[in-house]
């Protein structure tokens, strides 16, 4: 009896070891092939991302149901199969590089917990879900290009500029610009979404909370996107083309989505302070 109930414990440490080993070679490839993709914003959310739900996984791993059965264990094998094999057709930006941590945690859950326990990983999945959302998605819902520049034209009116708009168009006395989706500020408002949800998950929050911090996060990338599109319009009107390309496709870029989470981080950090019990001196 106790060498058989040391065989079985010895069996579950290794089957744990091989999850541990299959999550982590699964979590290099996508990020190597986001690094690959040359989009900064992407690697560096996947990054985070990943550290958050293995973070979250790690704070879980005694309370986890880990009992499997053979269609779970197939069904997710062939799940990270098709990410191995897939990775292997990516050069440069693949829409598959936004996909595959949600596959990848799909086929792990499915391994380790089946089909049944896959409900324990929802907080996981819905994250990586924000991740794998198409930017141009919401854009059949809601015009944001139009919003976008409406909001930059004010922008631009209320700081002394003398700025008119034709739709998705600004146009000021010396030049213009044409706010497209790809500069609509829905990539950033998806990535702070998602970075808002990771708050919900790993702290305590009110209902009222629940609410106002994924609302928040999307006006936070709004608002920010929309001043970059303000200067990149001043930009073009003065013919300084070069620091347009900069701000526009140059790291300049990614300084204002940089600028967007660290301004949703203090945000977050006062909730976190309004939340902290009071204590008395």
């Amino acid at each position: 009896m106790k060498a058989t109930h040391f065989a079985t414990i010895t069996h579950l440490k290794n089957y744990q070891y091989w999850l541990v080993g299959i999550a982590a070679g699964l979590i290099a490839i996508q990020l190597t092939l986001a690094d690959r993709s040359n989009i900064a914003d992407l690697l560096s959310t996947s990054f985070l991302f990943w550290v958050a739900v293995s973070y979250m996984v790690w704070e879980k791993r005694h309370t986890l149901d880990l009992e499997s059965d053979i269609f779970s264990g197939v069904l997710g094998s062939l799940l990270i199969g098709l990410v191995l094999l897939r990775s292997t057709f990516v050069s440069g930006y693949d829409i598959f590089i936004r996909f595959s941590p949600l596959i990848s945690v799909l086929g792990l859950g499915l391994l380790a917990s089946g089909v049944k326990g896959l409900k324990q990983y929802w907080q996981h999945l819905t994250i990586f879900l924000c991740l794998a959302i198409p930017s141009g998605l919401p854009t059949l819902l809601i015009d944001v290009s139009t919003l976008t520049a409406k909001f930059s034209g004010l922008l631009l009116w209320y700081s002394g500029f003398e700025v008119s708009r034709q739709g998705v168009y600004l146009i000021l006395p010396t030049g213009g610009i044409e706010v497209n989706p790809g500069c609509s500020g829905v990539s950033s408002m998806l990535q702070l979404l998602g970075i808002s949800l990771l708050f919900l998950f790993m702290f305590p929050t009110s209902r009222v909370q629940k609410f106002l911090v994924p609302l928040i996060a999307i006006l936070v990338g709004f608002i920010v996107n929309s001043i970059r599109v303000s200067m990149m319009a001043i930009l073009v009107a003065y013919y300084s083309y070069e620091a347009f390309e900069y701000w526009h496709f140059g790291d300049g870029s990614m300084i204002f989505s940089l600028a967007a989470v660290i301004i949703f981080g203090f945000l977050c950090n006062f909730i976190l302070q309004q939340n902290a019990p009071k204590t008395e001196d």
